[in-house]
């Protein structure tokens, strides 16, 4: 028998030491380190493991034909557009959120809408009883789908149950953090148990076919918690995305081995569950406000999809030494760069003042094409001057305060248009690549100061602004006794 190894294991990063120190020098985190068991069952002595002899396989070349993998829909036309157009046979997908986000909700929808297509789908769940699996089920309408519930936590159990009858189309484990496999003697929720339950699982879904979606758990900072092989070794990993005050999520792909890694799905928390939301822009331009200094609307694009929404912005003077730079949604990097060209080749001064940018709704955007969108929002804010309701922005602005040209300039159109604006602020250089049919007024800027004067030239002055505000503020009788 191969004899007991033990070492203390890293439960943030999965790092192996020796001994027991208070601080991960892999990570950085304190306290994380844990007693485990590394042999495991399998595990035999080198002397007879080096006496196997391998087997020999036959090698193929580049050339040849390639099948495109089969794919069964979920039913959800949001989170099939993520996934790529469905659940490919064999696959396993790694599902990641905040608590209470949804993710739960989400695959109770998935489940029961392929159950009714006529596909064995199974739900285990080892954080919840079958009862309460059950109350979801009833809350969003979907009791008499035929789903095959347990909960259950050993992976052995689970692996030699969803053997027998027919080979589930979908299985859904909820959540990976909670499995636990006798090859190891760790504790539920550590870095090897973890990492073995999901070896066991992926192992099954590919000797079965079975499409198997792990419910994974986040750490603060939003990470999958966990060892990270754990992403290497799935074939696609899914974020749902939310803020809690707001009433829509988001599925976001950071990994998909058989699709796009750019594509959103945007769904609306409701009484009854999760609504899919097939036009994103009237959602996120719902509750604008018109007419306000400050705030632009910004035509991006999220992997295939034109997504149209609000970017607010604030410019106040600060009493502080070193003024606030506060940014939600958009890269804090980002808009640094922007407020540099701002002030070396535009003369805005904003070295006295704070800065708050928001993107309204909790979209994060990541592309570049919103720095024009950003720009007039700000400048905007500072000069008091609102911008024109029925104008969108977009365009990358470069060091020397150029505007660059962004792609899919077309499709950014015509989501405008189709919403009804009127007119677009864009890069001169994208001029050529708008045909005839855009439908709207192009103003078309080289450089970011041209941009500027045109936003400035509307503005009202701040002392002019400060000064109605005081003799608003003074009481109407004061006022007629002092002339």
């Amino acid at each position: 028998m191969a004899k007991s190894t033990l070492s203390f294991v890293c439960q943030n990063c999965g790092a192996a030491y020796n001994r027991w120190q208070g601080k991960c020098e892999s990570c950085g985190e304190w306290n994380t380190l844990a007693e485990e068991d590394t042999t495991g069952s399998t595990s035999m002595p080198v002397s007879i493991r080096s006496k196997r002899k391998g087997r020999t396989f036959a090698l193929e070349t580049l050339t040849g034909k390639s099948h495109e993998a089969p794919r069964l829909a979920s039913g959800m036309a949001e989170l099939d557009r993520v996934t790529g157009g469905g659940f490919v046979r064999g696959s396993v997908l790694l599902v990641g959120g905040d608590p209470g986000i949804g993710k739960s909700t989400l695959l109770t929808q998935a489940t029961s809408l392929m159950a009714r297509a006529g596909h064995r789908a199974v739900y285990i769940s080892g954080e919840e009883a079958v009862a309460q699996v059950r109350l979801r089920a009833e809350r969003l309408g979907l009791a008499d789908a035929p789903v095959q519930l347990a909960a259950e936590t050993s992976v052995e159990d689970i692996v030699s149950t969803l053997s027998e009858g027919p080979v589930p189309r979908l299985i859904v484990i909820d959540s990976i953090q909670t499995m636990w496999t006798d090859t190891v003697e760790s504790a539920p929720g550590t870095v090897t148990q973890v990492r073995a339950s999901a070896q066991a699982l992926i192992r099954f879904a590919k000797k079965s076919g079975a499409a198997i979606i792990l419910v994974g758990h986040v750490t603060k900072d939003g990470q999958i918690a966990g060892p990270r092989v754990v992403e290497h070794m799935v074939d696609a990993v899914l974020s749902f995305e939310g803020e809690g005050s707001q009433q829509f999520r988001i599925l976001r792909a950071v990994k998909n081995r058989f699709g796009p890694t750019d594509e959103i799905g945007v769904f609306e928390m409701t009484g009854l569950g999760l609504r899919e939301v097939s036009n994103p822009s009237e959602l996120f331009l719902s509750e604008r406000d018109l007419g306000s200094p400050g705030t632009a609307v910004f035509a991006g694009i999220e992997g295939t999809r034109p997504v149209l929404v609000e970017l607010q912005a604030l410019v106040a003077p600060t009493t502080l030494g070193t003024p606030r730079r506060a940014v939600v949604g958009w890269d804090p990097s980002r808009l640094s760069m922007v407020l540099a060209v701002l002030e070396a080749h535009c003369g805005v001064k904003l070295s006295g003042h704070d800065v708050y940018l928001n993107v309204a709704g909790g979209l994060r955007i990541q592309e570049p094409a919103a720095d024009l969108a950003a720009a007039a929002a700000l400048v905007s804010s500072l000069v008091n001057a609102p911008l024109p309701t029925d104008a969108v922005y977009f365009g990358e602005i470069s060091l020397s305060g150029a505007v660059r040209p962004v792609a899919q300039t077309s499709a950014r159109l015509k989501e405008a248009a189709k919403l009804g604006f009127g007119r677009a602020v864009l890069p001169e250089s994208a001029r050529g690549e708008v045909g005839g049919d855009a439908g709207l007024s192009l103003t078309t800027v080289g450089g970011l100061t041209s941009l500027v004067a045109d936003i400035a030239a509307r503005g009202t002055p701040r002392a002019n602004r400060e000064g109605a505000a005081e003799k608003n503020a003074t009481p109407a009788r004061f006022r007629r006794e002092n002339g």
